[in-house]
């Protein structure tokens, strides 16, 4: 879900791709683009401030999308009681960790698509995605076996109450068998975020929430009498509970991923691959920066995920309010930080595509002109929410009790959002770097050396307040140890220029 980018485009060798106004359109775009990013020397702070707004902001959009779907699905859920919003509160952390596994495997092949443009190297960005299908693919059957698995493990080691063990255990289940068609849905969107077209996986994520919340209305509740403008009429409704709330998501990533695969085969000058030839596996140099690149953040996602777990296990045995709380609490911090992700991937694609061309000194004018962003919209938006949490919890669940306590903890989490900001923009930047070794160290100081350890003593004293305090704290000081990292140090040591 993200915006758009521009590569060096050879009209005349491709003119069979040339069809259509709109695809012309994106083509003189993204030539003028990369053309400016290969010149550093022609881009003033305006042009600069241009390019990083234009990329965002369809980024941002696309990720405040994704968050409607969250909301839209906890809502839904939520009016089937405490019980259903802590059966998936439960194991949140775990999709989480799962997700971010398969989408590192993604960011593994994209950020050297994002290099090869750069670079102006068109023929090689169509190979690594060629071999990148079928080498992700198989690794993600691997990561969804190991998930469907552990989803049979988690209500019983979470320690949480056994009422919801069933429901929990067939979420993360479902969400297991489609995780190979995740993979291929992050995998086609990271390719064209960092080719540089960020508006159909934007479009998609617009799409995929439209179809949520259809796929949801039908597959959730029982089949019912709705009132429209005074008529009674007959809703059909598979009554599936929770589990038809991660069936009608995952029903939805799929056929985006259908359409989305489609323009990068027949659209995208920088994928298109009717052209390459040969394996349809990933060479052993790709492979290798991907697991160069891919591993790390792999491991830094995994240290962040894995936290969230410990800490969901530190907070299930505070009971059913307390975990529906704390799940609802998620989905609301999640409006604020969602968006500064979608930042955070415009940051890759620029980063990615001046680091390619080996213009260090305008990544560090990207750098640093998009952390600052990030940090501003996160942080009005963090004002926002503090104000309007008690009406957001309202819409959510009708629990009163669980209302107060979810405004309670996501209060207190509001006043770090800025530094949170400032981890996740980094990140990005970083990543588009290459670097993404030091957000791992960086990850596994803070997390398990701050939160962890500070929940595991405040959440028998303070509840959920406790548990909720120490992530407050932890964002915070990675958000400091981030800064340092982007202004203290050669984060461009491998980039020309």
């Amino acid at each position: 879900m993200l915006a758009q980018l521009y590569t060096l485009i050879q009209i005349n060798k491709h003119k069979e791709y040339s069809k259509g106004s709109t695809f012309l359109y994106n083509r003189r775009m993204n030539t003028q683009l990369a053309e400016k990013i290969r010149s550093a020397e022609q881009l003033t702070l305006s042009d600069k401030i241009k390019l990083i707004r234009d990329l965002s902001i369809p980024g941002i959009l696309a990720v405040i999308t994704e968050t409607v779907i969250g909301f839209i699905d906890t809502a839904m859920v939520g009016a089937l009681g405490a019980l259903a919003s802590a059966s998936i509160g439960l194991v949140m952390s775990s999709t989480w960790l799962f997700g971010e596994l398969i989408n590192s495997v993604s960011i593994g092949f994209s950020v050297q698509v994002a290099h090869a443009v750069g670079a102006g190297k068109l023929d090689r960005s169509r190979r690594i995605f060629k071999g990148s299908i079928l080498t992700s693919l198989l690794i993600s059957f691997l990561i969804a076996g190991i998930c469907y698995v552990w989803a049979h493990v988690a209500p019983s080691w979470l320690q949480a109450q056994p009422e919801i063990w069933k429901d929990a255990i067939d979420y993360l289940s479902l969400y297991a068998i489609f995780l190979p068609i995740r993979q291929l849905n992050y995998l086609v969107n990271g390719m064209l975020q960092c080719a540089g077209d960020m508006k159909t996986p934007s479009k998609m994520a617009v799409l995929m929430c439209i179809l949520d919340i259809i796929f949801n209305f039908i597959l959730i509740f029982p089949s019912r009498l709705i009132s429209i403008f005074g008529v009674e009429i007959w809703v059909y409704g598979a009554n599936l509970g929770v589990l038809g709330a991660q069936l009608g998501t995952s029903l939805a990533v799929c056929v985006c991923t259908v359409i989305s695969f489609q323009v990068a085969l027949t659209k995208s000058n920088e994928l298109h691959i009717k052209e390459i030839y040969g394996n349809w596996f990933a060479s052993k140099e790709v492979l290798s920066s991907a697991w160069k690149i891919g591993m790390p953040n792999a491991l830094a996602q995994s240290v962040l995920c894995m936290g969230q777990i410990v800490s969901t296990k530190i907070i299930a045995p505070l009971g059913t309010v307390a975990i529906a709380a704390h799940s609802f609490g998620n989905t609301v911090e999640s409006i604020c930080y969602m968006p500064g992700y979608g930042i955070a991937a415009a940051a890759t694609t620029l980063i990615g595509q001046a680091s390619g061309a080996g213009k260090k000194d305008l990544a560090k004018d990207f750098a640093n002109i998009i952390t600052l962003l990030g940090m501003s919209v996160m942080g009005i938006l963090a004002i926002i929410l503090f104000f309007a949490s008690p009406m957001i919890f309202a819409i959510l669940t009708p629990d009163v009790e669980v209302q107060k306590l979810g405004v309670s903890v996501i209060r207190v989490v509001m006043l770090a959002e800025p530094l949170f900001a400032a981890s996740i923009v980094i990140t990005g930047v970083l990543r588009g770097a290459g670097d993404t070794v030091v957000p791992f160290i960086l990850n596994l100081l803070s997390l398990w050396g701050i939160r962890i350890i500070l929940a595991f003593f405040l959440a028998p004293t303070m509840g959920l307040m406790g548990a909720w305090l120490a992530m407050a704290i932890d964002i915070s000081v990675r958000g400091v140890l981030y800064l340092t990292r982007l202004y203290k140090t050669n984060w461009l040591s491998g980039v020309g220029g």
